[in-house]
């Protein structure tokens, strides 16, 4: 049996519908590319949200700091105490809240770590006296966010006393 249709000039004789078929597959295809597109935007629209959600949070962290320092209480005569941390915004309560706005909040700590000789460069090595302490800290300040989101900032410094 030859199975050359040109050379039996065979032609197709029902071809209704084929246009239609064709329609839509095209159709399956388009609707396909839409919903992985409208799926890549949703998923797109969740990462700015958590994004937008952990900066509100760090910033939660880095006003905790500034609190801080306008907190001199935390850091002086009153706490020399190593492994005895001041909370803030509430000292009786370390799981207190400061609140900012409607969606932030801060808390954090700051704990003596003890004293030393003064860095060089602090101006109060001169001379070679020892009649300075450099009191060294850490404070840890956690600023919380919408949507759970939660921020951690550490830092180290000193202040200059007797």
């Amino acid at each position: 049996m030859n199975t050359d249709f040109r050379a039996n000039n065979f032609q197709f004789k029902n071809e209704d519908g084929s246009v239609l078929v064709l329609a839509l597959m095209i159709m399956v295809l388009l609707t396909l590319m839409g919903m992985a597109a409208t799926t890549t935007s949703t998923i797109e629209v969740q990462i700015a949200a958590n994004e937008n959600s952990h900066k509100l949070a760090f910033y939660s962290a880095e006003a905790a700091l500034a609190y801080m320092i306008k907190t001199k209480v935390l850091y002086y005569d009153d706490n020399i105490t190593a492994g005895d941390p001041a909370f803030f915004p509430n000292d009786a309560d370390s799981s207190a809240k400061y609140t900012l706005g409607s969606i932030q909040e801060f808390n954090g700590d700051v704990e003596y770590q003890g004293n030393s000789v003064p860095p060089a460069g602090s101006g109060f090595e001169v001379g070679g006296t020892t009649e300075y302490k450099a009191h060294r800290y850490v404070a840890t300040s956690t600023g919380y966010g919408p949507s759970g989101a939660q921020s951690q900032i550490a830092v180290g410094f000193y202040r200059i006393g007797f």
